[in-house]
């Protein structure tokens, strides 16, 4: 027995080695020019080999398209290809700008692209400030000791795995006039309602949707900087017979902190570029009271039956200035914050 044991072992590492070879060459293969390219570059020259991969990807998914994108929007025309079409400058940056009064969208030469920034702005305001705020008491709450607690932090997250078109269909099954929504009220005697045709009901849908499928990812975020907070403040506090308030505002939040830029930056920009579950829950409408810059952008460029690419071009250019100045005076404020409370 002890023989036939012995010659299994063999024959299983025998198997191991013939199976690990290719594993070995391919190694060989990789590791001659990565010793060449430390010998010839240093460690420095290792850690650009290395992250050469991911800024191909980057310049050619990213900075490419960007350059592309704002030489279109120095010409004019209809045509789709670059080559065809014809060198304008800056005329439909002024060709945008060419307003009145920017508060009245009805006085600009583009009223269409100042009332879908008008929307955008006040979607932004509403949806920014409900998104936090609703993120950061379901993560307070899905902090603390709950009963089925993974069931109820999953249950929050799932509408993330949801593509933004499922929640559009969704969400206008809901809201339509022979909807769910409108079949509970009709049991309570309540007369069904057109959500979606009432300008300000349809609008009001766009935030309420937007939170309700994104609120799980933010959440999330949130909970992870709660669960880092270490338990010993809290509990010396509560030694101390501080108030939960006091607690919260003197502990949790300012150590929350990074988390919570992490989430206005991700949600501001997600706002911003808000498109999908919005085309599909309203398209837009009624009239343009729920048309934002995304799809201005979308339709002016490839929908509109005289598109005009360099007008898209040059709106989405400036959408992205916008989220890059946004972006920098958040940052700046974090590290102002910081250093404030460094010198404390």
């Amino acid at each position: 027995m002890a023989e036939i044991s012995r010659q299994t072992s063999q024959t299983g590492q025998s198997l191991g080695e013939a199976a690990m070879m290719p594993v070995r060459l391919a190694m060989g293969i990789i590791d001659a020019p990565l010793r060449w390219v430390q010998k010839k570059f240093g460690l420095g020259g290792m850690a650009a080999f290395f992250l050469l991969p991911n800024m191909l990807i980057f310049g050619i998914f990213v900075l490419l398209p960007f350059f592309i994108n704002f030489a279109y929007s120095m010409t004019g025309g209809t045509a789709l290809f670059l080559s065809d079409r014809t060198f304008v400058g800056a005329d439909q940056y002024s060709r945008l700008f060419d307003c009145s009064n920017y508060l009245n969208p009805n006085t600009c030469a583009e009223d269409t692209f100042w009332t879908a920034v008008g929307n955008t702005g006040w979607f932004v305001i509403l949806q920014v400030t409900l998104m936090i705020a609703v993120s950061l008491i379901t993560a307070l709450i899905l902090n603390r000791n709950l009963m089925a607690r993974s069931f109820w932090r999953a249950v929050f997250f799932f509408p993330v795995l949801l593509s933004p078109v499922v929640v559009g269909l969704i969400w206008k099954w809901i809201l339509q006039r022979q909807g769910l929504l409108n079949f509970g009220l009709y049991g309570f005697g309540f007369d069904p309602h057109v959500w979606l045709n009432d300008r300000n009901w349809a609008f009001a849908a766009t935030v309420g949707v937007s939170i309700w499928a994104h609120m799980g990812f933010y959440t999330l975020i949130i909970l992870a900087g709660l669960q880092a907070i270490p338990k010993d403040l809290y509990e010396a506090a509560e030694m101390d017979g501080t108030r939960a308030m006091r607690v919260f505002s003197r502990i949790t939040l300012p150590l929350l902190m990074p988390n919570l830029l992490v989430v206005i930056v991700l949600v501001l920009i997600r706002a911003v570029q808000i498109f999908d579950e919005v085309y599909v829950l309203t398209g837009g409408g009624p009239g343009t009271s729920t048309l934002f810059v995304t799809q201005y952008i979308y339709e002016t460029g490839f929908a509109a039956q005289l598109r005009n690419p360099g007008l898209a071009a040059a709106a989405s250019i400036l959408m992205g200035l916008v989220l890059v100045v946004l972006t920098l005076v958040q940052l700046g404020l974090s590290r102002s914050r910081d250093k404030k409370g460094a010198r404390k």
